[in-house]
């Protein structure tokens, strides 16, 4: 993991997309702000940064979009522990 993955990951619209597509699902108010205020520790938790950078070495054409690559399980988590400010 590294500070180039982590900072592809938060870029990575399909990544973006799931997050703002968890923070609906759990109700936040306006998903889109609220995953673009988060986006960063969600990219940078341990579990998620590890699974994008395994896949970027592996060569995955689309890793941040990829569920068997980052679960949606893993979002859910990492954004019900990262409040919206």
């Amino acid at each position: 993991m590294s500070f180039n993955t982590n900072y592809q990951c938060a870029n990575d619209p399909a990544f973006n997309n799931r997050v703002t597509a968890c923070c609906a699902a759990e109700g936040r108010p306006n998903p889109v702000t609220a995953a673009d205020q988060i986006r960063w520790p969600i990219a940078s938790s341990a579990d998620i940064a590890a699974a994008y950078a395994s896949a970027v070495a592996a060569e995955n054409p689309n890793p941040g979009g990829d569920e068997s690559v980052i679960t949606d399980q893993m979002i859910l988590s990492a954004v019900q522990a990262h409040p919206t400010p």
